[in-house]
């Protein structure tokens, strides 16, 4: 049952992080002895244990998937909004996974119900309050298309929210002041707001601040994602982007090709999951990788899979450490991780004095 827990609390007696993501080589020490970073490794774990518990309600099963890939799902075409990160591992050129997507869609074809797991992610992003460089992915891909996804989707958020409510209900309190937010999440029972991205930009009047126009594809701000929360509701879904704003892969949303079937959740700091439909066959995928203007040579064994197996799937990412923000009303995300990542010097230095 759900913890019900409403008296109020002082602000100034709020669990707060020591700030130890800086150059400090002695900051993991202080991370070590703190109350905040004791309560995110259980937090981290408590997500873990959830999402396994629901996935496995859902039939889908675990994928052990490598760290490496010649394929990343943040090309270098229309609409990308990070940087693959290219490591040599063994003498082999490749990169590192900003996502386990393309595994997972491999993995859905030997695992009839979905497949799912718990991941580090990598993206050439310089880390700042909302963003990381490298994050943990939580994961899966199911059989059929975007509401069935939505659904899964929906479910898993409330799932993970129960959860914290039930095992830290008193600590998160203690530590955010409130949570009530958790239990609003947890005691959903309808779905969420949905809206298109075209009723989005209506709604935000297409104001530049809100609504970034590049011409044959727009997208939303950091500050539109936060106007839709205030105007409609604190968890929203917006569908069908321009499809040039999103990766190739995305299933197209209409017959002229101009939107796709995909899906971002917004709740807290803004989008926490980003979820879509997949192209089905080769002769769909072909056709996105043309109008995205990605060579199809990067991915011809995507291609061929979809040429052998086609297949009608969906799939979604949440990133762990933007829930676990919300988790705890939390306004950085850098405060997060156990051991940080951010300013990490270029070169070996003399000494490595981080973990």
């Amino acid at each position: 049952m759900t913890t019900i827990l409403t008296a109020p609390t002082r602000t100034d007696t709020l669990l707060r992080p020591p700030t130890t993501w800086g150059n400090d080589p002695e900051a993991y020490l202080a991370s070590l002895r703190s109350p905040w970073y004791r309560l995110i490794t259980d937090l981290e774990d408590a997500v873990l244990r959830a999402t396994v518990d629901y996935a496995r309600g859902r039939r889908l099963r675990a994928a052990y998937l490598p760290l490496t890939t010649r394929t990343i799902t943040c090309p270098t075409g229309l609409g990308s909004d990070s940087e693959p990160v290219p490591v040599t591992v063994s003498d082999v050129d490749t990169y590192l996974p900003d996502s386990m997507q393309f595994l997972l869609e491999y993995a859905c074809r030997l695992s009839p119900e979905g497949a799912y797991n718990i991941m580090p992610s990598f993206r050439g992003e310089v880390p700042d309050a909302t963003h990381l460089g490298q994050f943990v992915h939580s994961e899966a891909e199911i059989p059929g298309g975007l509401d069935d996804l939505i659904d899964y989707v929906e479910g898993y958020v409330k799932h993970l929210a129960a959860a914290l409510l039930d095992e830290f209900g008193p600590r998160l309190r203690a530590a955010a002041g409130d949570v009530t937010h958790l239990e609003r999440m947890a005691g959903h029972s309808a779905h969420f707001e949905r809206l298109t991205f075209e009723e989005a930009a209506r709604i935000l009047r297409h104001d530049p601040s809100c609504v970034r126009d590049e011409g044959t594809w727009r997208t939303l701000t950091r500050f539109g994602e936060q106007r839709l929360l205030a105007l409609i509701d604190e968890f929203v879904w917006v569908t069908h982007f321009d499809h040039l704003s999103v990766p190739f892969y995305q299933a197209y949303g209409d017959p002229e090709r101009r939107t796709a079937a995909n899906a971002d959740l917004f709740f807290g700091m803004g989008e926490v999951v980003g979820s879509g439909e997949r192209h089905t066959d080769a002769r769909q995928i072909r056709e996105a990788l043309a109008h995205h203007q990605v060579p199809e040579r990067d991915y011809a064994w995507y291609v061929r899979m979809k040429e052998a197996l086609p297949m009608r799937t969906s799939g979604f990412g949440m990133g762990v450490e933007r829930f676990l923000m919300w988790v705890l009303k939390h306004d950085d995300i850098r405060d997060i991780p156990l051991v940080s990542r951010v300013d990490e010097p270029g070169s070996w230095p003399v000494a490595v004095d981080r973990p």
